[in-house]
């Protein structure tokens, strides 16, 4: 739109009648006299924080009912349920036996659900703290740990080495227990089980962990990230469908993707990427 008849001379002088540059009016010409102004925009906004800000609020004040109003409950059902099988086990058959430790053991996974809730929660809180990680130094302690954990057959485990990255080293550990806990426990039924971890070749930000287990139908991938989504019944393998969400979290925090790729019985591959230095 021509708006020469709105402005002086090119000395810069405004024309007597004009609208000023910073009035609503001007703002309104500019955009063609259609659409909200800048000043409707910056109520909209300001509103659009205040509700944020309140589902936070209510988000925090549901965090701090369910790890503390709820835990009391809990350890209610499994002490009171171990209680009555110490106590007056002799009185009861097997089936009620068995009732009671289904109720221990329904107590104990709603518990960690919450555990596993609770920390996905606390991740969006926290502060990335970056600086220089070795990837392949983290993989080879965390594995470690897994494997004193035993309870799986120990895997051939290959890291390539100067994995760097410029990472919060806490939050990648984390999603490191999460991605090589997940490989350990999906490549626990495999006659060789392998595990990699390594770097991509076309990208060098991108970073993978792969293994050969059962891997999982390439239809429902855009299911693996999403909080208590299992693609493999609990039944064959125990679990409670966070620990992909929490990667995902850890790597958006990262300025990062996420992505898996595979296919059943032929193991799978988690890529993710992690935002470079950058100079400030």
């Amino acid at each position: 739109m021509d708006t020469s008849h709105e402005w002086g001379q090119l000395d810069g002088n405004i024309s007597e009648g004009s609208p000023r540059p910073d009035s609503p009016a001007q703002s309104s010409a500019e955009e063609g006299g259609s659409g909200p102004s800048i000043q409707e925009r910056a109520v909209e906004l300001a509103q659009a924080n205040r509700q944020l800000s309140a589902a936070l609020a209510e988000m925090e004040a549901f965090t701090y009912s369910v790890s503390h109003d709820l835990r009391g409950p809990l350890r209610a059902i499994n002490g009171f349920s171990q209680a009555l099988l110490e106590d007056y086990g002799a009185d009861l058959d097997e089936i009620g036996q068995d009732y009671l430790r289904r109720i221990q053991a329904a107590s104990q996974r709603l518990s960690s659900l919450m555990d596993d809730l609770l920390a996905l929660s606390r991740l969006g809180k926290e502060a990335v703290d970056r600086e220089k990680v070795s990837l392949d130094g983290l993989a080879h302690e965390v594995m470690a740990e897994l494997q004193a954990e035993g309870g799986t057959p120990e895997p051939e485990f290959i890291v390539q080495p100067s994995l760097d990255a410029w990472a919060d080293p806490e939050l990648i550990r984390l999603m490191l227990v999460n991605l090589l806990g997940n490989a350990c426990k999906f490549t626990s039924r495999t006659p060789e089980p392998l595990i990699e971890v390594g770097r991509s070749a076309d990208d060098p930000d991108t970073f993978f962990v792969r293994d050969n287990g059962v891997g999982f139908d390439p239809t429902y991938a855009h299911k693996l990230f999403l909080p208590f989504q299992r693609l493999h019944p609990r039944q064959e393998f125990e679990g409670n469908g966070v620990g992909l969400a929490t990667v995902r979290r850890i790597v958006e925090k990262h300025d990062g993707q996420v992505r898996a790729e595979g296919k059943p019985g032929e193991g799978a591959t988690i890529y993710f990427s992690l935002a470079p230095h950058r100079d400030s």
